[in-house]
Formats: structure tokens, C-alpha cells, sequence
């Protein structure tokens, strides 16, 4: 299911604000409809922490996709501005191949289930692994419409059509939610009924509060600059400001997506050398330090406009991505083996959705 999520992402990260501008948005509006799709995944996620493990894991993973299948479908079909932005809001859309949606708590409650704490880490980089090599595979995919062009395709056709293939992977994901097995369910279900109400608006994090806020106030920092580097608005930038082709773009993010995906590869074998929390941190400044020097200063935290020249622009994607997604492997395992030590089954869904261990979850800072 990660995989073909990822997949649709990495296409749609690459084609989305390069369709709305073709289709007459500004690049404000534009990023105005980003900041409302991510705000509605915020909202979404902690709806789901709440409530998650009470509705059913697939069949919430279930809906998430249908809702999903309804963003790709409003985006193919309409350019009013209201609808797209109500789609935005309540269903997913894939702003970056890495994924900021509700789907991953879930998933990252069910993955301790399956495999012993030791094998963790491994499990968490494969689960990230193929998710990368995905959404470099749909990044490529998304110079296919300058293909469809080129053979008499009309261009706005081209771009919309490749909606309907993000509505179909969307459908396979939800089929795919429907199929797994009993044991991705909690069994031990919470008594919420004689609680009052408020209290059933905050997580059930019993005696792993303490752990849970300080894992989130150290990734929201994380987040926060990531979300000043939206791939979305990083792909409409070099197609605005230099001209770069979509076919062309396609490549670029490509490689980025691929730079990522080999980070995932030397994230196991480190982590159990030198542990999980210092693997986050040594391997996130090396990164930092190499994408600041690989342009002008700051040009990575100002979304790359200080940048002389195309050929010094287009390698900063990479550094960003590296940057980026260098730790989230040891973020979620480290996550995971709490939620296998200190938390309890039915706080492990509640957990991952308050710990934002993606920098997506910052980028309502695009705007």
C-alpha cells in the first residue's frame, strides 16, 4: 500500500502546480491550495489518533484512500477554486513523493506488530525503501504527458489525465486496506464511554506522554524548515523561473527520490552500531552541513531563489531530499520501539499521529 501511495505521490508532486498554473492559477493561489492540503492532513491525523483503533484500522486506511480516490478525481475534472480547495482539505493530496497524509500512523501502529525489536530498524527501511524507489518511479512517470504532447495529445488533456491514474492507484489502495489480515486490528479496545468529553479530544498516552511531547517538539523543529521546501512549489519554481521542461523536472526529482532511497540502505546497519537517537542526529548534520554548502547560504531554508543558475538550482532538490529523509528511518523505528516498550497497543496509532515524523507535517510554512 506504501508503495502505491508513494507512487501517485511522487507523480503528483511533480505535475500538480505545474497543472494548475497551465490551467491559470498564480503561484499564490497555488500555494494557498497547498497550505490548505496540508492543513487538512494535520486535522485528518489527529482525527485519526483519536479515534483510529475504535473505527478499525483497514477500514479507516479504507476510507483514507476512497477520500484520496475523490481528491484525484475533483483535481482531474474541475478548476473551481472552492471545490479544489474542499478536495484538498478532506481528501489527500500529494504535494511530495514523501508522504504527510493520515495513512501513516496507522501503518506505523501496525509495523511493531509484526517482527520482534530487534528487527525493527530493518523493517522501517524496507517500509521506506520501497516507498522511495516508488515515488521516484511516479516522479519519472510525470514527463510522460510532454510524451502524450509531443504525439498530438492536447497538453491540459495530457496533464488531466494522469489525475485518473492517481484516482486508480488510490482505488488499489483501498482494496489493498480491505484484504489485510485480523491481526493489523487492536483487540483490547479503550472504555471511552463514561469519560467526559474533552477528554476524549486528547490522546490516550497514559505514561508515555512525557516521551511522546518531547519526540514532537524535537521533530516539529525538523518539520518546520521542511516545510519551507515543498517539492511542489520547488518543481513550479524551476519551471517558472527557468523554463525547465516537464519531461525535464521529471528526471530531476527522479534522482532526488533515488538519493533517498539510498540513504534508507545504510540506516539499519548504522543504527545498530552506534544506536538510534545518534544515528538521527550525526546523520542529519553531515547532510545539513553539505546542502548549505552546495549553493549560496540559505539557499536551501529560502526555497532556492538566491540560486545563480540552473545548474546550481537543480542540485539542491537532491541536498534537500538527503537533508530531509536522512533520519526518518531511526525517527520511525525509534518511534516504533517505544511504542513496543513504553506505550501500550491501544496508544501506539495515538503516538505516531502526535509525533510528526515527517517534515511534510511542518509545511503549511509554504505558504
Amino acid at each position: 500500500m506504501r508503495g502505491l501511495r508513494s507512487f501517485a505521490y511522487g507523480m503528483l508532486a511533480v505535475l500538480l502546480a505545474v497543472t494548475l498554473n497551465q490551467t491559470g492559477f498564480v503561484p499564490a493561489a497555488i500555494g494557498g491550495l497547498i497550505t490548505v492540503s496540508l492543513a487538512g492532513d494535520v486535522v485528518g491525523t489527529y482525527v485519526i489518533g483519536l479515534f483510529a483503533d475504535q473505527w478499525g484500522r483497514r477500514r479507516t486506511l479504507a476510507t483514507l484512500a476512497l477520500l484520496m480516490a475523490g481528491t484525484g478525481l475533483v483535481f482531474g475534472l474541475t478548476t473551481n477554486a472552492v471545490l479544489l480547495s474542499l478536495a484538498a482539505f478532506f481528501g489527500t493530496l500529494g504535494t511530495s513523493a514523501s508522504e504527510t497524509a493520515p495513512f501513516l500512523p496507522i501503518e506505523q501502529a501496525m509495523l511493531p506488530q509484526t517482527t520482534s525489536p530487534k528487527n525493527r530498524t530493518a523493517l522501517f527501511a524496507r517500509y521506506n525503501l520501497v516507498a522511495s524507489f516508488a515515488g521516484a518511479l511516479g516522479a519519472l512517470c510525470a514527463g510522460l504527458p510532454d510524451l502524450l504532447t509531443s504525439h498530438g495529445v492536447p497538453r491540459l488533456f495530457g496533464l488531466h489525465l494522469f489525475f485518473g491514474v492517481y484516482t486508480a492507484v488510490a482505488l488499489a489502495v483501498a482494496a489493498l486496506a480491505l484484504s489485510l489480515s485480523e491481526s493489523t486490528e487492536v483487540t483490547m479496545r479503550s472504555q471511552t464511554g463514561t469519560q467526559r468529553v474533552w477528554k476524549r479530544l486528547l490522546p490516550r498516552l497514559s505514561q508515555s506522554r512525557g516521551i511522546v511531547w518531547k519526540l514532537t517538539g524535537l521533530f516539529s523543529v525538523d518539520a518546520l524548515a521542511g516545510g519551507l521546501v515543498v517539492q511542489s512549489l520547488m518543481v513550479l519554481f524551476f519551471h517558472l523561473r527557468f523554463g525547465i521542461s516537464l519531461s525535464l523536472l521529471a528526471l530531476l526529482f527522479f534522482g532526488a527520490n533515488i538519493c533517498s532511497a539510498l540513504s534508507f540502505l545504510i540506516a539499519a546497519p548504522i543504527a545498530r552500531r552506534i544506536g538510534l537517537l545518534n544515528t538521527m542526529v550525526f546523520t542529519h548534520l553531515p547532510s545539513a552541513f553539505c546542502c548549505t554548502s552546495t549553493g549560496p547560504s540559505n539557499a536551501l531554508a529560502d526555497g532556492c531563489p538566491h540560486a545563480p543558475g540552473v545548474y546550481d538550482g537543480v542540485g539542491l532538490p537532491s541536498g534537500a531530499d538527503c537533508r530531509s529523509l536522512s533520519d526518518l528511518t531511526r525517527t520511525q523505528c525509534r518511534i516504533g520501539n517505544q511504542s513496543g516498550h513504553l506505550w501500550s497497543v491501544l496508544a501506539r496509532t495515538c503516538s505516531g499521529s502526535w509525533t510528526p515524523v515527517h517534515p511534510g507535517r511542518g509545511s503549511q510554512g509554504c505558504l
